[in-house]
């Protein structure tokens, strides 16, 4: 008949499983709940104000730059038409239409003016000596002087009567208003120089020309290269000057101005220059063209805000810049002006070339060189004004915010831009803030929820407690007894099991601490701790160590002399002197001897220096002995033998174990050092060599080994003779 089958066992796993389930005690139920509903309002709370402060700290951070935006695009704009109406005003004033028909008439009578041989030679002299080296020196390219040499008679006469004696210097050629000739230019300009002077000097201009009908600069303010030439036949027809003659001539009201793009101009050494243009005359008539060079200064001034940027709201990171039609900057980068070093490596990590980065350090300026290739300034290329957070010109990713200017005549654009780790900082505070301030809620809701639980629970956790920390090891609780009933009873006589398995726990550590120094006395930690773990045959090999052995030599004479227990005394202190020099070197005692010290070094703390701590020591042994003998009236003196090499360490014996060493090493280390009876420190050849750049060492004998004889040293300095 077929056996029953026995459910008990999994009677037991499934009603077990249900013991566990229902084991969760009253305290931890009570707690979860407090916890849960705690929690999870906490965390709803959170959430819900960090999408809102977040959203609105970065709307706030976008409204800032944006505002920052519009401020310096409606100050940039008008800028610019207060340049332009400023030189709308000055040509309908009847000193420019004069200084225009006089200036134009003056020089058509220079028409037939002919240079004298000096003239001609001191403009080719000019030209070759002055203007085509700074040329050279700003482009980084080579000038052919000839190029650039007047051809016309008129213009001929006067840049030799004005260009050439200023050598360069303008602010020189700026302060003469004649060249002290007769002739008629000379004589209008001496009428209206002080005029055009204060014009370009109060208003910071770079220059103030005076252009005929015929493209003809009549008049120049600081008297440069262009003084004279025409625009549309001269070296300068392919310039913005020029380009910006035709519009002007094309215009249809003489009230027009128009603004040039900057391009960079010859007889400004390259410089980038900008002209605000307008027609001269009356009554509809143009009798000539005033243009009026802008100051990079200027407009650099408004875009930095005279370096003002963090008072102006961009921090430490922020700046805004005009950029043009070529994607190249049309204002100077705050890095550049702050911290050029840094300028270069960050751009050119980004993509600008080595070299043109370096030109801009060189120049101080990033107008027509630094690329501004962006999303920012494409999108305001294309018309659109908008904010984004999105790549700059040097890599780093940024706040920006971007529009077309509205000038008339040049197509420009305006980015105010920041890092978007400053820009939305407050972001990260916020939300870091909190994050802290939840997880202190929580924390501070938790410690209440448990202290509440607790409250409830705690009669009966005491005793729990108490029985799991005895368990645990932790002898010696006690727990409190408030009452005089069973619980008071059971209480008291838990304490008093308490406190003696404590007195018990007590004197077995003690009896374990003083075995464990015995043992440590004994042998190494980690041959110790092998022992302790049970190994019975316990070696190591060793593949590189130094041994010293010391033999201490006089002593029982001195000891004849007094008690034994003074000698005993005695030899303990040398001994204690021994072992606090040999930790003092990084040196493993092995053992004492009676008349000696056997020591080993990168036996148990491999050290790659262990032969010249070994040596060291040794040197020190000898000097421990001299203050021995200083104080106690003795004669001792100190042989010590060393040497270096393989050798096998371990416990020897079965009931009466020994740690000892043995090997070739320990060998030689016993034998060099009573191959001379005199005091000292001798080393075997191995570690002569090793430390024959630092120690001197003498020659003293030979010993026999089973590789054949070897020589004996002895260390000369620090020698041990007492």
């Amino acid at each position: 008949m077929a056996a029953a089958p026995d459910y008990s066992h999994a009677s037991r796993r499934l009603f077990g499983s249900r013991k566990r389930l229902y084991s969760f005690g009253i305290q931890s139920k009570l707690l979860v709940m407090l916890l849960s509903v705690s929690v999870v309002s906490v965390i709803v709370v959170g959430a819900v104000g960090y999408v809102a402060g977040t959203s609105s700290l970065r709307s706030a951070a976008f409204d800032r730059l944006t505002e920052l935006r519009e401020s310096r695009a409606r100050e940039i704009t008008a800028r610019f038409n207060s340049i332009s109406n400023s030189a709308a005003v000055i040509t309908h004033s009847a000193t420019t239409i004069d200084a225009t028909n006089q200036f134009s008439a003056a020089f058509g009578e220079l028409a037939e003016q002919t240079s004298t041989p000096a003239q001609t030679a001191g403009l080719d002299a000019y030209y070759a000596d002055v203007f085509a080296p700074a040329l050279e020196e700003n482009t980084g390219k080579p000038v052919d002087p000839s190029l650039f040499v007047p051809r016309g008679p008129a213009e001929r006469y006067l840049q030799s009567m004005y260009t050439v004696p200023a050598n360069g210097d303008f602010e020189a050629a700026i302060s003469v208003d004649t060249a002290g000739d007769s002739s008629a230019w000379s004589a209008v300009n001496a009428k209206f120089q002080p005029f055009f002077e204060d014009l370009t000097t109060r208003f910071g201009f770079e220059d103030s020309l005076i252009l005929d009908p015929a493209g003809t600069v009549v008049y120049s303010a600081y008297k440069g290269a262009d003084l004279g030439t025409n625009v549309r036949t001269g070296p300068y027809r392919a310039s913005n000057l020029a380009s910006g003659f035709e519009q002007a001539m094309q215009a249809s009201s003489i009230d027009d101005t128009l603004v040039t793009d900057f391009q960079r101009y010859a007889p400004s050494y390259d410089k980038p220059t900008s002209w605000v243009m307008t027609p001269i005359g009356t009554d509809g008539v143009i009798a000539g063209v005033l243009a009026l060079q802008l100051p990079i200064e200027a407009i650099n001034s408004v875009m930095t805000a005279d370096n003002g940027w963090v008072e102006d709201g961009l921090g430490e990171t922020g700046e805004t810049y005009l950029a043009g039609p070529d994607r190249l900057m049309r204002s100077v980068s705050r890095m550049l002006t702050t911290d050029p070093d840094a300028f270069i490596d960050t751009v050119v990590s980004s993509g600008t070339s080595p070299s043109v980065a370096a030109l801009e350090v060189a120049r101080g300026g990033s107008i027509l060189l630094q690329p501004v290739d962006t999303v920012a300034v494409n999108a305001a290329l294309a018309g659109e004004t908008g904010v984004e957070v999105a790549d700059d010109y040097t890599g780093e990713d940024t706040l920006v915010a971007y529009t077309p200017l509205d000038i008339p005549g040049i197509d420009w654009v305006l980015v105010a831009k920041i890092d978007s780790d400053e820009a939305l900082a407050p972001v990260d505070r916020f939300a870091r803030n909190l994050a802290l301030s939840t997880a202190a809620i929580v924390l501070l809701v938790s410690l209440l929820s448990l202290l509440l639980a607790r409250v409830f629970t705690r009669p009966l956790k005491q005793l729990a407690g108490a029985v799991r920390e005895i368990s645990a090891g932790n002898l010696g609780v006690d727990i409190p007894v408030t009452t005089d009933d069973e619980l008071g009873e059971l209480g008291r006589a838990f304490n008093d099991m308490s406190h003696s398995l404590a007195t018990k726990q007590q004197l077995l550590q003690e009896q374990q601490k003083e075995n464990e120094e015995l043992l440590h006395n004994l042998m190494p930690a980690p041959v110790a701790k092998r022992y302790r773990d049970g190994e019975s045959n316990i070696s190591a090999e060793h593949k590189d160590v130094s041994v010293i052995f010391a033999e201490l030599v006089g002593f029982g004479d001195y000891a004849a002399g007094i008690s034994s227990e003074k000698s005993s005394a005695a030899f303990n202190a040398l001994i204690h002197s021994f072992e606090e020099a040999a930790e003092r070197h990084g040196v493993e005692r092995v053992r004492n001897l009676r008349n000696g010290f056997l020591a080993s070094c990168g036996l148990v703390v491999p050290r790659v220096d262990h032969v010249e701590r070994v040596v060291r020591f040794a040197t020190e042994l000898g000097e421990i002995v001299g203050r021995f003998n200083a104080q106690n009236g003795a004669r001792l003196t100190l042989r010590a033998g060393v040497d270096s090499g393989p050798l096998s360490s371990g416990l020897v014996g079965q009931k009466s174990m020994v740690y000892d060493l043995w090997g070739d090493a320990i060998d030689l280390a016993h034998r060099v050092h009573a191959v001379d009876r005199t005091p000292g420190v001798f080393v075997s050849q191995r570690v002569r060599d090793t430390l024959a750049n630092t120690y001197t060492f003498t020659a003293v004998g030979t010993v026999e080994t089973a590789t054949g004889t070897e020589q004996v040293w002895a260390l000369a300095t620090g020698v041990i003779d007492v």
